[in-house]
């Protein structure tokens, strides 16, 4: 019974995935959705580095009116400097999402500079990571400042904007982890379940007020990704962050685009993430453990580091791509493990 249930667990859940892989939704732009994209307004807040730094870019060379806020100033100025390289034009206002006065002055910048708000894209988030009985609940706080309450302010700035102005769409980041809990990341998904119930109850109370076909609400859940989150995170594990499978960051940027084009109630992005979301509808309990022990394999297998913070309260200087370097450094960990390996 044993090996039985063993084989259910490791093969059933992979077996599953790979049924599934085929459903994933397409997230690249056609020919005709290109210069839809030019001379609208974006606002992107997250925008100095990981998916809304590479999405801002994207947005430039497709002309468009690019609004970056994040705490890093001389940061966004740098990827205003790309946007317009590109072929856009950019307005950077610095901002802390978790403060609905900055949340406010975001938005009145960017209607003074553009006129309007097309796109707002909630993308910036926190994490901490590590047994959640041994991570400070004022760092798990400051996930729920960042990762719900700064979504909720972003949320209700831009809604209230495209109701003025007649429509809009609001993109809101979520994850994989909206749907499946990951062990050892408890606030980080709770936050990001919160991210999904809140657009689903908001799309409602869109319909009800009669705005439904003009304003739309979009959860964008991806698969975990190489990009400066797993630098950026607080960490309580003694080990650097690190994640198996990891997508490549444009995936998402590519998804990001895509949606605010083609406004989804909530979009898993990729194979990966929406064969994780279907495979825990099928089998919750089975998905769950699989989850949790490969994380924890995982989370071993990192170089050794203190615990820390990361940017939770301040930014950081370290991490300031699109891409993290995480998958090649797991590699060297990997090499690393296994060169002291007895022969």
């Amino acid at each position: 019974m044993l090996r039985l249930h063993l084989i259910t667990r490791w093969l059933l859940l992979p077996l599953t995935c790979l049924l599934l892989a085929g459903c994933a939704t397409s997230t690249r732009l056609s020919r005709r959705d290109v210069p839809l994209i030019h001379n609208r307004t974006y606002v992107i807040v997250g925008a100095s580095s990981g998916f809304g730094r590479g999405t801002a870019v994207r947005l430039g060379a497709m002309r468009a009116n690019v609004v970056l806020a994040a705490r890093r100033a001389e940061l966004l100025a740098e990827v205003a400097r790309e946007v317009e390289a590109a072929g856009g034009r950019a307005l950077v206002v610095p901002t802390d999402i978790s403060r609905p006065a900055d949340v406010d002055r975001l938005a009145a910048a960017a209607v003074t500079r553009f006129g309007r708000i097309d796109v707002w894209m909630n993308i910036a988030g926190a994490g901490a990571v590590g047994r959640f009985w041994e991570i400070p609940i004022e760092d798990q706080s400051r996930v729920i400042d960042v990762n719900v309450k700064g979504v909720m302010n972003g949320s209700q700035a831009a809604l209230r904007q495209f109701i003025r102005q007649g429509g809009g769409t609001l993109v809101n980041m979520g994850s994989v982890e909206s749907e499946v809990p990951i062990a050892y990341h408890a606030t980080y998904a709770a936050s990001k379940a919160a991210v999904l119930s809140l657009g689903r109850a908001l799309n409602e109370e869109l319909r009800h007020a009669g705005y439904a076909r003009t304003i739309k609400v979009a959860t964008v859940m991806p698969w975990a990704a190489d990009t400066p989150f797993f630098i950026h995170n607080a960490n309580y594990t003694g080990h650097a962050t690190r994640m198996i499978m990891l997508d490549d960051p444009r995936k998402v940027v590519d998804a990001l685009v895509w949606v605010s084009l083609h406004p989804r109630e909530e979009l898993p992005v990729g194979w990966k993430a929406q064969a994780s979301v279907s495979a825990h509808n099928l089998f919750p309990d089975l998905t769950e453990r699989v989850a949790a022990d490969i994380h924890r394999s995982e989370l071993g297998k990192g170089s050794p580091v203190p615990n820390s913070t990361g940017s939770l309260y301040q930014p950081m200087p370290q991490g300031t791509g699109v891409e993290g370097g995480i998958r090649e450094r797991r590699k060297r960990e990997d090499a690393a493990r296994k060169a002291r390996q007895p022969k």
